[in-house]
């Protein structure tokens, strides 16, 4: 038995990359929808690549609020595999994905007639405006397909399937591109065309989705009909995942609002530096993917011991990996800036923000852990409460490197302040046993 400690790790090191690295395989691929279409739409000109700045930040939004659909799904589903109860697992998906199409419906219906105002709250220019209308107009018809790609991945998460996300994601950029091509290029249908090639995709991508789905419901005899206790639930299950996320968004937006207050060449280093965390945070985020599905399935279980034990592996591998990162961070930053820009003010602003980016990435590991555990132990009410906490604790240091000048390190230290709180908040809870609460429900 003296080995048995390192076989158990072993054990939740497979489960855990099982799941993480299609995970992240898929969180890297979908970027890569609206990139292809700056890569073909850049061609056409600046005002076009312009409009699709503006109608891709106002999408990003829509779709970013509506990320506990697959978050919420995730938890739902995976505490239902975990006690065992198959069928209603599957029920539970399909809720979700049927909330994922009220919601779709409802933003069209909303967003349509306010389309101008829309991109105008994003500050476009005569010249961008037009062609931001024309994309977010056809986009917003995409809107009910690309929730239900959510809904549908967190379904399939919830079933610790992370691989089929991954194909569908490939899928679905690559069907993206060639309707880009054809239509922008070889059509001539400008701006208009990428925007429905990117809709198709994703309605496509949505099909498959439904199609498995639909094949689960019907290997295990689950109901697919809308059930309005079902929606109300995951509603509900929802709406602590919709504030947290708000809390997190209005961070994003005040952090590269007070960049551009600052001047030029803070805006440009902070948006390169935003960009590298953010690579990295895709793959935090994988392992916080896997502990969602794999938390949700010991809870279901009834399995506390399970996921005490689980819990603290990755929280290990969060360290582990942020550690490395921050490495790699310091080891390629004397070069890194120059990749980017020749102004030397730009690089010597990114030299100073990547050592901060570096130092953070040991504690950033461990809150996307930590964050992901508690999503999939469907604690929403607390991340909801403790991510407005920590929000309103880095909006005062942020406001004050604007008021005071203090520069762009300092804002950076602000970011690093909002980390520490969420480390603290989120490790509190995780010490105590009030958020593992058992059974298929919670």
């Amino acid at each position: 038995m003296i080995g048995s400690p390192r076989r158990r790790a072993s054990g939740h090191d497979r489960e855990i990359l099982r799941l993480a690295i299609p995970a992240f395989g898929a969180l890297v691929a979908e970027p890569l929808f609206l990139l292809s279409d700056s890569a073909i739409i850049g061609h056409l000109g600046t005002a076009q690549l312009g409009g699709l700045g503006v109608a891709g930040q106002a999408l990003a939004t829509l779709v970013y609020l509506c990320v506990f659909l697959a978050y919420g799904t995730t938890a739902g589903v995976a505490r239902q595999v975990g006690a065992g109860d198959l069928p209603a697992a599957i029920r539970q998906g399909i809720d979700g994905m049927w909330l994922a199409l009220v919601i779709g419906l409802v933003l069209i219906a909303a967003g349509w007639p306010f389309v101008s105002g829309i991109v105008d709250l994003f500050g476009a220019s005569a010249s961008v405006a037009p062609f931001a209308e024309t994309y977010l107009r056809v986009s917003l018809l995409g809107i009910p397909s690309m929730l239900i790609v959510l809904a549908g991945t967190g379904v399939l998460r919830g079933l610790q399937d992370t691989r089929t996300p991954l194909y569908v994601s490939i899928g679905g950029f690559t069907l993206n591109l060639v309707l880009n091509v054809l239509f922008v290029i070889v059509l001539d249908w400008g701006i208009a065309g990428s925007a429905w090639g990117t809709v198709i995709a994703q309605t496509g991508s949505a099909a498959v989705y439904v199609a498995v789905v639909l094949r689960a419901a019907r290997r295990h005899g689950a109901p697919v009909r809308p059930d309005a206790a079902g929606l109300r639930t995951s509603a509900t299950a929802g709406l602590g995942l919709l504030l947290r996320t708000a809390a997190l968004r209005v961070v994003l937006i005040v952090g590269t609002s007070i960049a551009a207050r600052m001047g030029d060449p803070e805006i440009a280093a902070y948006q390169v530096g935003f960009q590298i965390w953010t690579l990295l945070a895709f793959a935090l985020d994988a392992i916080a993917i896997a502990g969602q599905a794999i938390t949700g399935r010991h809870l279901g279980a009834s399995d506390v011991a399970g996921t005490r034990a689980v819990t603290r592996r990755m929280v290990v591998w969060g360290i582990a990996c942020g550690v490395v990162f921050g490495l790699a961070i310091l080891a390629v930053r004397p070069w890194l800036p120059a990749l980017f820009t020749s102004d030397e003010d730009v690089r010597d602003l990114l030299l100073g923000s990547l050592l901060l980016i570096a130092l953070l990435q040991p504690v950033a590991g461990v809150v996307f852990v930590l964050d992901g555990i508690l999503i999939g132990a469907g604690d929403g009410a607390y991340l909801a409460v403790t991510t407005l906490l920590a929000t309103l604790v880095f909006l005062p240091a942020a406001l004050a490197a604007h008021w005071t000048d203090a520069g762009l390190l300092w804002l950076w230290a602000a970011i690093g302040l909002w980390m520490v709180t969420r480390l603290l908040t989120l490790g509190l809870r995780a010490r105590g046993d009030r958020w593992m609460v058992t059974g298929a429900v919670r």
